[in-house]
């Protein structure tokens, strides 16, 4: 299951990539906002971030406008490692290296096809699992 959430910002790109999920058959769960009225992204990363940190989903996509606060609300959550990506390599060298468990999209700084790659390539690379990616991990984590 995969958490999203976005503030007024990044709704309309939240909704592309719910459209991408539902059509891949990607079970989510949209922790809000549902319109383009001003909200705070805070309460939104945090919902979403909580979700994954909670064990209620596997990873979770956060989006504002920039991706910058979402992110940072996003990471305040024990157990989180959210990852800002605007490219398919960062997404692919988080998931291999960080172990990022959520992803945080910038609504303003990228279009839909360049999220949605970058969603794809996030969802479907695991975490490397070498010795010395698991121990920094592990120093993040603690």
């Amino acid at each position: 299951m995969i958490a999203i959430g976005s503030d007024h910002g990044g709704y309309d790109l939240k909704e592309s990539v719910i459209r991408y999920l539902q059509e891949k058959q990607i079970p989510y769960q949209d922790m809000g906002c549902d319109s383009r009225a001003s909200v705070d992204y805070p309460v939104y990363g945090k919902a979403v971030a909580q979700a994954v940190a909670g064990g209620n989903c596997e990873k979770g996509i956060v989006i504002c406008t920039t991706g910058i606060g979402i992110s940072i609300a996003a990471n305040k959550v024990p157990g989180v490692r959210c990852a800002l990506c605007s490219d398919t390599l960062s997404a692919r060298m988080t998931r291999l290296h960080n172990n990022a468990n959520v992803l945080a999209l910038g609504g303003g700084m990228i279009g839909p096809n360049l999220a949605l790659d970058i969603v794809e390539t996030f969802l479907n690379t695991p975490f490397s699992e070498e010795e010395k990616h698991r121990r920094r991990v592990d120093m993040l984590d603690s």
